[in-house]
């Protein structure tokens, strides 16, 4: 049986093919990779490597050897791999959730990436909606969800997609022709409404200047917001990718130029917080720095 030392120290010299590279790789001395190879090859019966003062080279037995260890051994880190992963709890499933067609793709880049890094663990996805968002949450429906900031009493991982704000108006509104409003507008219009569970931070009161901002019918779903803009009974501030994912005849999209931007990321139950979780969050965050 080869012990850990020898199989490291072999394959890392046929890698290398140089002792002093091999002895910093493996924090060991070269007089030690020495050792560890002329056992080795007393083992074997057979030289593994061809040396003299300028070169290193495996032989034909050398690189026979190379090549039958290195499945192996690359079988056991995957292996132990598997075992950590299992022990901090990537395994099982993690159910994942998205709001609003836009972040899907986001959403997907990251179950990919999450997939490739923990095959153990099973991914479901699902779509929820501004009414339900919160709920399943709260009754486990759902481990974690792709959502809007601030999603209040949740907690809450890196911001993974900015998008500027647009003013959704009805086509036939005197907005809907301008290049660009100012946020002050909403004190002028009535404001279609989140439904109820929705977080604060979705039911501006005011504006920046602090002028009161009439209150409009409220909407059920993001599609029946919209429906209620077309109709005339409000206006909504919606993120810019709206004009993409909710092209529509009757809805006209303007530009808000002193509006913050939208950030979403994802949220989760404080208390419900696992390893599988805390992983899902890694990579949604590395998928999203990705070129």
């Amino acid at each position: 049986m080869l012990e850990r030392l020898e199989m490291e120290t072999f394959l890392t010299l046929a890698e290398e093919l140089h002792f002093g590279r091999t002895a910093e790789r493996l924090l060991i001395t070269t007089g030690r990779v020495s050792q560890v190879i002329k056992k080795l090859e007393r083992r074997v019966g057979g030289s593994l490597f061809e040396r003299n003062s300028r070169s290193v080279a495996l032989t034909p037995i050398g690189r026979q050897l190379a090549d039958d260890l290195m499945p192996l051994v690359a079988g056991m880190e995957a292996a132990l791999r598997r075992a950590a992963d299992a022990s901090r709890g990537v395994t099982g499933e993690l159910r994942v959730a998205f709001l609003g067609e836009w972040t899907a793709p986001a959403l997907l880049r990251a179950v990919g990436l999450f997939g490739e890094r923990h095959p153990d663990c099973r991914v479901d996805v699902r779509e929820v909606q501004l009414s339900n968002s919160r709920a399943s949450l709260l009754d486990g429906s759902i481990d974690v969800l792709l959502a809007s900031f601030p999603f209040d009493g949740m907690a809450c991982g890196p911001a993974l997609l900015r998008e500027r704000r647009v003013l959704a108006v009805a086509a036939g509104h005197p907005l809907a022709g301008e290049v660009q409003v100012s946020v002050e507008v909403l004190a002028e219009h009535p404001v279609v409404q989140y439904p109820q569970v929705t977080s604060a931070g979705f039911k501006r009161d005011r504006t920046p200047s602090g002028r009161p901002v009439p209150k409009g019918p409220v909407g059920g779903s993001f599609s029946e917001m919209l429906t209620l803009v077309a109709m005339g009974r409000g206006v909504l501030p919606v993120g810019e990718h709206s004009r993409q994912y909710y092209p529509r005849p009757d809805v006209a999209y303007v530009p808000l130029h002193d509006a913050r931007p939208i950030e979403r990321g994802l949220v989760w139950m404080e208390g419900n917080t696992t390893e599988r979780l805390r992983e899902f969050v890694r990579a949604a965050t590395d998928s999203t720095d990705s070129p």
